[in-house]
């Protein structure tokens, strides 16, 4: 099929695809004069590079993953892969949790010295 259909088939704008093909995501076959063919079997392919894409991940992590989703098939390394990511996904949220905690803390501290005229620092100089 050419890329027109299959951007109808998939409800993915003809941009998209071909960003998804500049990012090695997809690959068609070129006819002689040069139009992209795609296989039947890129419609699930792109269904999954939209959910991958839906789930936070970005396209260097997809291209990484997409070997291991064997005819749109998930495998025990693709597994693997995407539970690594989740793990990573989940330690930044902790960071992004402490982070937050001290912004909190900061912001008491900000708030005190605008009520009381005391300093923003918290503790033993504080």
């Amino acid at each position: 099929m050419r890329i027109g259909e299959l951007a109808a088939r998939t409800g993915v704008s003809v941009r998209a695809l071909r960003y998804y093909e500049e990012q090695e995501l997809l690959v068609p076959r070129r006819s002689r004069s040069g139009q992209r063919h795609y296989p039947d079997s890129a419609v699930d392919h792109v269904g999954l590079i939209q959910e991958l894409y839906a789930a936070g991940l970005s396209s260097r992590t997809i291209v990484e993953l997409m070997p291991y989703a064997v005819d749109g098939r998930a495998t025990p390394e693709l597994l693997d892969r995407l539970s690594a990511e989740r793990d990573r996904v989940e330690g930044r949220i902790t960071e992004l949790v402490g982070t937050r905690d001290r912004l909190d803390s900061v912001i008491t501290g900000a708030a005190k010295n605008l009520r009381t005229g005391r300093s923003c620092r918290t503790g033993p100089t504080g």
